[in-house]
């Protein structure tokens, strides 16, 4: 039996940044995604409940084989990590202040066999299941992040204003200026992005280790 695709170790450039920031060309991926407002942190809140979403479905199309129903194109594959789209209603340098006033899009890759009929699927077996969750809340989207710059941010999220003046500082060192809020090539906003490689709940805050990601514009 093949071993599950890693898309982590696949993907090293896009997963495992190195001690600096560096530039990355970020391809088209598709993603379950979920909007949503508010302080992340809120027990039972909206962001818990969009993560509760998105983990269900992801699991639902992972574990469809076993479930005894194969999906067109099905391989077998690690679930990715939870990722996240970060911004205010103030355009400006983004900051994790202020909790109650952030807006999100929580979200989690599939892999490129997951079509609508298949995302249909997931959400009315996992409907059978937990009838209590919002699924009309989760839409499955391309989104194309193109040219950016990224850096793993060790500790806290909110010491992570160091890690991004150090990536900002690079961009601008390479002569990128910003792409931050210009459309994606789907129409999607290009966002503060970060990408969580362990679970906040079980690690101490200080082990945490996120990738942060900004999108550039043209040189010059």
């Amino acid at each position: 039996m093949a071993d599950a695709v890693d898309f982590k170790k696949l993907e090293k450039k896009l997963y495992v940044p190195g001690n600096g920031p560096a530039l990355v060309e970020v391809p088209p991926m598709i993603f379950l995604m979920v909007d949503g407002q508010g302080n992340p942190n809120e027990e039972e809140g909206e962001y818990a409940k969009a993560v509760e979403l998105l983990y269900g479905l992801s699991y639902t199309i992972k574990m469809s084989e076993k479930a005894g129903n194969p999906l067109p194109g099905f391989f077998s594959y690690v679930v990715p990590p939870l990722e996240g789209l970060w911004w205010t209603a103030e355009e400006g340098p983004f900051t994790t202040g202020r909790k109650e006033e952030l807006i999100w899009t929580s979200m989690i890759r599939q892999p490129d066999f997951v079509t609508e009929e298949i995302f249909t699927w997931a959400k009315e077996e996992l409907k059978k299941r937990k009838p209590h969750l919002e699924l009309e809340k989760v839409y499955l989207s391309t989104y194309t992040e193109g040219l950016c710059v990224q850096m793993l941010h060790w500790g806290p999220y909110d010491l992570e204003a160091e890690t991004v003046k150090t990536m900002e500082d690079f961009a601008r060192e390479e002569g990128y200026s910003t792409g931050m809020s210009q459309p994606s090539a789907e129409g999607i906003l290009r966002r503060h992005h970060e990408i969580y490689l362990n679970d906040p709940r079980k690690v101490a805050p200080e082990k945490m280790k996120t990738i942060i990601r900004h999108p550039l514009g043209k040189k010059g």
